[in-house]
């Protein structure tokens, strides 16, 4: 039983939480005709502990062990929430090529148990860069959208900046240059959160203050649940040091639109004006909010009433005219409330409630008409007066 993943996403093996990475390897690239070191991390991420854990690494052309009776590496027992690092000594080949070389790395859970195998890359190179430019994440990472729903995909955008200032540096004597170099910047996806990007290689330099900005597709699982989930992203920078590794908070909220009827549901002699509140009750922007009332026999209009952007917990008051052919109908009638939005590029509708709509009966007052009466009566008693108070003078 095998499980090959690059991104060394955990593999599940009769209930285990155990995952597997690389943390870290030395020279950058690894050198051709030399060693390179690398530091295998395996963690614990479940509630139990693993008995007797133990790795073994599987190289393959243009990379060997150092000795094969270092292949295997025993852990024991690992806790919960714990991890374990260990580090291996494979020899590049002095034949090799420059580019990207593969390896196994295998671990068991308990003694006799099954073994789950996971791959991963490094880079092989004729040249080890010994500039000391260090590139960090200037800012805050950019996520859009920035907070994100189930089913939803999206993007995360990462400003690199080489942090150094000056063009050169001198340490025990001797200068170097302050370039700053990623040969590989990787973003690695945790359960329920996919990373859709492939591993950015590049051969570029950044100079002393310069940055550049690489961008990475994400989609949320549609059964996932709230909460902040931490991607791995992870920079192989100049050889030897500069390496960095970051965990990236990403925020998965359900949470949405809510609509409140502000008036009571119901139709006087078949027709009336319903109104409702609609705010906005995710954490971040929505847009192209819209609102469409649906009930037997009745018409409304607007037949879908559109609302616009909403920000956070921002409330906006909606008027929608109700009309049925059948006012002599008293029964209540179920009025489905449904809204379209979109988070981010990502379009979403749902029925955010269904209640009852009252359909009532009232019988036109007869105030009115006899105030009309009343007023015409005043009318001709003044006319009449003033006719008469005419005639009198005259």
């Amino acid at each position: 039983m095998s499980c090959l993943l690059s991104t060394g996403v955990a593999c599940a093996l009769q209930g285990s939480a155990l995952s597997v990475s690389v943390l870290k390897y030395e020279p950058v690239p690894a050198e051709i005709g030399k060693y390179v070191d690398i530091w295998i991390k395996i963690e614990n991420t479940g509630s139990g502990k693993s008995e007797d854990l133990s790795i073994k690494i599987v190289p393959e052309y243009p990379l060997s062990l150092d000795s094969e009776s270092n292949a295997v590496k025993n852990i024991g027992i690992l806790g919960p929430k714990s991890a374990a690092i260990h580090k291996y000594r494979l020899y590049v080949d002095e034949n090799a090529k420059q580019g990207v070389a593969s390896f196994d790395v295998q671990y068991q859970k308990e003694k006799d148990g099954a073994w789950v195998e996971e791959t991963f890359e490094i880079i092989v190179g004729s040249v080890a860069f010994n500039s000391k430019g260090n590139v960090q994440i200037e800012g805050d990472p950019v996520k859009e959208p920035e907070v994100f729903m189930p089913g939803d995909t999206g993007t995360i955008s990462f400003n690199l900046k080489n942090s150094a200032t000056a063009y050169s540096v001198n340490i025990n004597g001797e200068d170097f240059d302050t370039n700053a170099r990623i040969q590989s910047a990787t973003l690695k996806g945790t359960d329920g959160i996919e990373v859709v990007s492939d591993t950015y290689y590049g051969n570029g330099i950044l100079g002393p203050g310069e940055s550049m900005i690489l961008t990475y597709n994400i989609k949320v699982d549609k059964n996932i649940s709230d909460g902040i989930y931490y991607l791995d992203f992870s920079i192989i920078g100049s050889s030897h040091s500069y390496n960095n590794n970051w965990r990236i908070p990403i925020k998965v909220d359900s949470s949405s639109v809510r609509i409140v009827p502000s008036k009571p549901l119901k139709l006087e002699n078949g027709k009336g004006t319903l109104e409702f509140d609609v705010a906005n009750i995710h954490p971040n922007k929505l847009s192209s909010v819209s609102v469409k009332l649906e009930a037997d026999d009745v018409d409304f209009s607007p037949t879908e009433y559109f609302v616009g952007s909403m920000e956070p917990d921002e409330l906006f008051t909606i008027q929608v005219y109700g009309e049925t052919s059948s006012p002599s109908d008293n029964y209540p009638r179920q009025l489905k409330i449904s809204a379209n939005y979109r988070n981010g590029l990502n379009e979403h509708e749902e029925v955010i409630d269904v209640k009852e709509l009252r359909m009532e009966t009232v019988k036109e007052s007869s105030t009115i008409g006899s105030f009309v009466f009343m007023f015409l009566i005043a009318a001709l008693i003044g006319a009449g007066y003033f006719l008469y108070k005419r005639r009198k003078q005259n």
